[in-house]
């Protein structure tokens, strides 16, 4: 289920009139956009004129999301996020930037910061997000950053689906930031992917982990996620289109005999957008490849005048 289902099919439940999320500074990209979209969600926010008001606002009133300054830096909102945790440690945090750096996002998703989005914003994005975060108010949504280098990401994550929205929103914001990004597609067959790691390699359940990777090469981008599940054969899941090319409808009366939800075309979108998905022998492992060109400045060098070769000038020699 996406974040706008989970979102919408909550609209329509009482929630208290008492603020929930806390807007930190006024930036003229929103003009009064987000507190439109925060209403239409019957979310409850207040205003804080800086962060030395956002903190003293925290110490009275209990405010399970703030979102910060759009005209304060991710390093300024990282800083503050300390201090937030001093005084609430439960609360959810929304970055809202001008800009950032590829080590900007990484320090974002490491420092657990439950959404992030820099300039253009989307006001109903963000606010559905903030619904999200006071709806998983007590339950597991945690990402671990494992390794933070801007050409090797690898994160361990609970298995539910917002988690999954949220590492696909910050990869998103990541690959923005780059000089050389991939092809927008490539997060659809990712978040596709993904997906299907969660709700048939975990079966849907927070408890249990998978661990993502983003790796970027000289010639290429590379995702893998490990999922905790028994692992499939391509030809022994009927419930999926990939497994009868030639009849793209066939799958759709095992999963209505099934019981299951529509769909089961990801595998399928997915191997049509990336050059390589490789699974593993058991098959809870998989590799996306997206194959990049390499410009001018990056190409290796590949001759015998222009290599140099441990030993070479002895062998030379001899």
């Amino acid at each position: 289920m996406g974040l706008s289902e989970k979102s919408s099919q909550s609209e329509g439940r009482n929630r208290s009139s008492e603020p929930r999320v806390l807007l930190i500074g006024k930036s003229q990209d929103l003009d009064g956009s987000l507190e439109e979209h925060l209403a239409s969600l019957h979310c409850a926010f207040a205003r804080a004129a800086g962060s030395a008001d956002a903190l003293r606002q925290l110490r009275d009133t209990s405010y399970a999301v703030v979102i910060t300054d759009p005209e304060t830096s991710i390093n300024e909102d990282l800083a503050l996020i300390n201090e937030i945790r001093r005084v609430r440690p439960g609360a959810r945090v929304i970055v809202l930037a001008q800009d950032g750096t590829p080590e900007d996002i990484i320090a974002a998703l490491r420092e657990r910061v439950f959404f992030g989005q820099c300039a253009p914003f989307n006001p109903k994005e963000i606010a559905k997000y903030a619904l999200s975060a006071i709806e998983a108010e007590n339950s597991q949504v945690g990402i671990e950053v494992l390794s933070a280098d801007r050409e090797w990401i690898s994160v361990r994550m609970n298995c539910d689906m917002l988690n999954a929205n949220r590492l696909t929103a910050f990869f998103k914001e990541f690959q923005q930031s780059l000089p050389e990004p991939p092809p927008a597609e490539m997060m659809t067959a990712f978040e596709e992917i993904l997906h299907n790691a969660i709700e048939h390699g975990a079966q849907n359940d927070p408890s249990k982990q998978l661990e993502v990777a983003a790796v970027q090469t000289a010639r290429a981008f590379v995702f893998y996620i490990s999922d905790p599940g028994k692992g499939f054969r391509p030809d022994k899941i009927p419930h999926a289109a990939v497994s009868s090319p030639d009849d793209l409808t066939r799958h759709i009366e095992v999963r209505n005999k099934s019981g299951m939800r529509p769909g089961g075309y990801g595998i399928l979108v997915a191997s049509g957008i990336v050059d390589e998905l490789i699974y593993s022998e058991i098959g809870n492992e998989v590799l996306l490849i997206k194959h990049m060109p390499v410009p001018e400045d990056r190409r290796r060098r590949t001759s015998y005048e222009e290599t140099w070769i441990p030993g070479g000038d002895a062998l030379l020699e001899s």
